[in-house]
C-alpha cells in the first residue's frame, strides 16, 4: 500500500469515526431530553389544562350527599389541584388494578388513595410522602350480634378457624395478606374479592352474608358507628404509613405534591379535613339518607322530572340538575336579591314569558327553565358547532344573559382569540370585563356593569356534573 492509498484509508477512518461520535452524541442527547420530557409530568398537566386523579367510590373518600360531591380524598385533590392552578377531574373505580391500569398507561397523572407504602409497593409506583398510618382489623360480629350460624368470635389471628377471610383485591396489600395467613397457622383461606369497597365488606359481614372480612382501622372504626353488630377490635397487621401514587416517571409531579403536603400538614388543614370524615357523625348519619350516593342512586327528588325534560334540549339530566343545583341547591321556595324565583332562579320577566311563577309546581319550573335553555341555543350562531361548547355558551348565558355572551364574542375575536370556544377565550372577557387590563378596551369597564356574576358559574356546573356522572347512573 502506498503512501497516498495509507492517507486515503486513514481519512475515510476518521471521516467515518467522527461521523459515528456525532450520531452516538445525538441519540444519547435525544433520549436524555425523551426521558426528561416524559417526567416532567407537571409541564404535561399545565399543557393538558387539568389534573386526572384516580380515586375509589365510598363513603369516606368521595360520594355525593343531597347534590354536593364530597369526600376526603376528593377534599384533598381539590386542594392540591387549588395549589397547581389547574382544575381537577376525576376518574373513578372500586377495583385497585383498574386504578393502576390508567395510571400505568397515563390515562391519569396519580392514585388518590390509602395506598400502604411497601416494598413491593415501590416496584409498583412511586410514593408520596406518607399522608397518615393505619392498622388492617379483623372485621367480624361481635358477640351480641352474632346470630346461630357456628361461625367462632376470634380474639386473635393465631387463633383463626380454619375459614374463609374475605378481602379487597388490592396488590399494594398482598404482601399483608400473606402473612397474616401465616399468622393464623395457614388456616385462613384469604378470598380475593376485586371491585368491592371496604365499605360493602363490612356490610357483607353486618348482615351475616360472611363471616371475616380484613379493612384499614380508621375505615372500620367509621362504618362500626352505622353497623352496630361488628367487632373490629382484633388487629391483623400493626401500623403502616399510607400515601399517593404516582408512576416512576413523574419525577416532577411528585416533588409538587410533597412540597403541597408539607404546607398543607403544617397548617393544620389535613387534620382538619382527616376529623371531618373519619371522626364526625354526620358522615354516619348521610349513610341513611336516600340522596346519598353510594347506597341511594338518586340526587333529589326531581330525578324523573330531570330526566324526562331533559330531552327537550338533548342533555344529560345529571347536567341539567348540575345547574339546578348551583341556582337553588334543589329548595322549591328560593327567591334571590334579584327577585328571581324557583328551582330554576328564573326573573319574573323570563319566567312569565315560559308560562311560571312562584307558585308553579317543581314539573313546570324544570319545564321552564329547560324551554328557556333551548330558546338561549337557538339564538347561538351555528358557527358553534361543538356541542360541548354550545352547552358552555348556554350556561353562561342562563347567568348573564345572551347579548352580553355574543358581545364578549365579538370583544374575544377582536383581540385574536376565538369566538367559538368558551374556556379561554370568550369566558376571559366576560369573566375580566370590569377589571383594568391592557388588553381590554379603554370602555371595557364601563361597558358592563361590576356585579357580573358568571366567574365559576360554568366552571362549578361542568365540575359537579363530571362527579354527578362518575356516581350517579
Amino acid at each position: 500500500m502506498n503512501a497516498k492509498t495509507k492517507k486515503s484509508v486513514i481519512f475515510r477512518t476518521l471521516f467515518w469515526g467522527v461521523i459515528i461520535i456525532a450520531i452516538a452524541g445525538w441519540l444519547t442527547r435525544s433520549l436524555f431530553h425523551y426521558e426528561e420530557e416524559q417526567k416532567d409530568a407537571i409541564r404535561r398537566i399545565r399543557e393538558r389544562g387539568y389534573l386526572i386523579a384516580l380515586t375509589d367510590q365510598n363513603t369516606l373518600n368521595y360520594f355525593v350527599y343531597r347534590g354536593e360531591p364530597m369526600g376526603y380524598q376528593l377534599m384533598l385533590l381539590e386542594a392540591f389541584s387549588k395549589y397547581l392552578g389547574v382544575p381537577l377531574k376525576i376518574i373513578s373505580s372500586n377495583k385497585v388494578s383498574t386504578l393502576e391500569y390508567y395510571l400505568r398507561n397515563n390515562a391519569a397523572d396519580l392514585i388518590a388513595l390509602n395506598l400502604p407504602v411497601t416494598f413491593d409497593g415501590k416496584k409498583r409506583v412511586q410514593f408520596s410522602n406518607p399522608f397518615g398510618e393505619t392498622r388492617l382489623v379483623l372485621v367480624q360480629r361481635s358477640l351480641q350480634g352474632r346470630n346461630k350460624d357456628g361461625a367462632s368470635f376470634v380474639k386473635s389471628i393465631k387463633e383463626f378457624p380454619k375459614d374463609t377471610l374475605f378481602v379487597r383485591e388490592n396488590p399494594y396489600l398482598s404482601s399483608f395478606y400473606h402473612l397474616i395467613y401465616r399468622q393464623s397457622g395457614r388456616k385462613a383461606i384469604l378470598k380475593e374479592i376485586p371491585e368491592i369497597s371496604q365499605e360493602d365488606l363490612i356490610l357483607k359481614v353486618s348482615k351475616g352474608e360472611i363471616r371475616y372480612a380484613l379493612c384499614q382501622e380508621n375505615v372500620a372504626r367509621v362504618y362500626k358507628r352505622y353497623y352496630r353488630n361488628i367487632d373490629v377490635s382484633v388487629v391483623a397487621y400493626p401500623h403502616f404509613k399510607y400515601s399517593w401514587g404516582v408512576t416512576h416517571a413523574s419525577d416532577t409531579l411528585l416533588t409538587e405534591i410533597n412540597k403541597w403536603l408539607g404546607a398543607y400538614k403544617s397548617s393544620g388543614e389535613l387534620k382538619k379535613n382527616y376529623l371531618e370524615y373519619f371522626d364526625n357523625q354526620r358522615v354516619v348519619n348521610s349513610m341513611q339518607s336516600d340522596y346519598f350516593s353510594v347506597s341511594g342512586c338518586c340526587l333529589s327528588p326531581y330525578d324523573d322530572i330531570f330526566r324526562e325534560q331533559s330531552k327537550l334540549v338533548y342533555w344529560d339530566w345529571r347536567l341539567i340538575a348540575s345547574l339546578v343545583y348551583e341556582e337553588s341547591n334543589f329548595r322549591q321556595g328560593q327567591i334571590s336579591t334579584h327577585n328571581a324565583i324557583g328551582l330554576m332562579q328564573l326573573i319574573p320577566e323570563t319566567a312569565a314569558k315560559f308560562g311560571i311563577d312562584s307558585m308553579s309546581t317543581p314539573a313546570r319550573q324544570i319545564s321552564g327553565g329547560i324551554k328557556y335553555l333551548r330558546y338561549l341555543d337557538a339564538q347561538l350562531p351555528e358557527e358553534i358547532s361543538d356541542p360541548c361548547e354550545r352547552v358552555y355558551f348556554v350556561l353562561a348565558a342562563y347567568n348573564v344573559g345572551i347579548g352580553r355572551v355574543l358581545a364578549a364574542r365579538e370583544k374575544a375575536e377582536q383581540f385574536g382569540k376565538d369566538k367559538n370556544k368558551w374556556n379561554r377565550h370568550v369566558d376571559y372577557y366576560l369573566l375580566r370585563r370590569s377589571k383594568k387590563d391592557p388588553q381590554m378596551k379603554p370602555d371595557s369597564a364601563s361597558t358592563y356593569p361590576i356585579d357580573y356574576k358568571t366567574e365559576g358559574f360554568v366552571d362549578n356546573i361542568i365540575t359537579r356534573y363530571y362527579h354527578y356522572r362518575n356516581l350517579i347512573r
